[in-house]
């Protein structure tokens, strides 16, 4: 019954192996660059506040001294949330439309396989880069942490990567969700990086004002790295309402896709 969620899995290794990479390299330089911002103290801090408390929020820089801050703001509210929200989110666009381009969906719909289940499957094979990237990478952070002498409670670390999956998972749910509307793989994965950006911008300009409540239409109100690593709290409904959102998203898709001509 996996045959398809293999199949697209192992064709996601090289992609996966080489977004390891890249991203672990990017981490551990960043984190070394750490004790620089530390060592400039006062003025960093001047900095951030002197910034719109929107933004201060939206990047978690209001404590960007602190190693906790530090990664919140540079690594997990910029590299997590907003690049790999959008990489994933794109690979999403491509997982329906692509076949449809190429032609293989014709390939995949004669054998004895419903439309539903190709759908559920090709998603099922985003869990290799989005599982690979959140096992991996508190590891390689803790490990340069250590390093420049710092400490980090390993717990929060574990529990940021854990909630990251359902934020990565909805991302990449955005973007089969409008895969399933179109032939041409370019427009649904262009459109997703528009809409989930567009999405972390609502949650960034409304936040303090009178309609902040229009921001909790984007996915980024319910995962907060700064509050897990920074505070120590874990926002477990925010994960739940999360996976729910991707649970209607893929079976909406599904049925779209069910019922569309091929």
């Amino acid at each position: 019954m996996t045959e398809i969620m293999k199949y697209e899995a192992q064709q996601r290794l090289k992609g996966t192996l080489t977004l390891l990479v890249v991203v672990s390299f990017y981490l551990a330089l960043l984190v070394w660059l750490f004790p620089s911002i530390e060592a400039a103290g006062t003025s960093f801090e001047e900095y951030a506040q002197a910034l719109p408390e929107s933004l201060q929020a939206a990047f978690a820089i209001e404590s960007i001294t602190t190693i906790e801050g530090f990664l919140a703001a540079e690594i997990y509210q910029f590299i997590w949330i907003l690049m790999l929200g959008l990489y994933v989110t794109y690979l999403g666009g491509g997982l329906i439309a692509g076949d449809i381009e190429s032609g293989r969906i014709d390939l995949l719909l004669a054998a004895p396989v419903s439309r539903i289940r190709v759908v559920v499957e090709k998603f099922g094979s985003l869990l290799v880069p989005i599982l690979a990237i959140n096992v991996l990478m508190p590891v390689v952070v803790l490990a340069a942490v250590l390093s420049i002498g710092e400490s980090l409670p390993a717990f929060d670390l574990v529990v940021l990567h854990a909630f990251s999956v359902p934020y990565l998972l909805l991302a990449a749910a955005i973007g089969l969700f409008l895969s399933v509307f179109f032939d041409r793989a370019d427009i649904p994965q262009r459109a997703g990086l528009g809409v989930l950006f567009a999405l972390f911008t609502l949650e960034t300009v409304t936040y303090d004002t009178d309609i902040e409540w229009v921001g909790a239409l984007s996915p980024t109100r319910y995962y907060d790295p700064a509050a897990i690593l920074v505070d120590g709290e874990y926002d477990v409904a925010g994960a739940l309402i999360l996976l729910a959102a991707t649970l209607l998203l893929v079976i909406a898709s599904a049925e779209w896709f069910r019922r569309r001509d091929v």
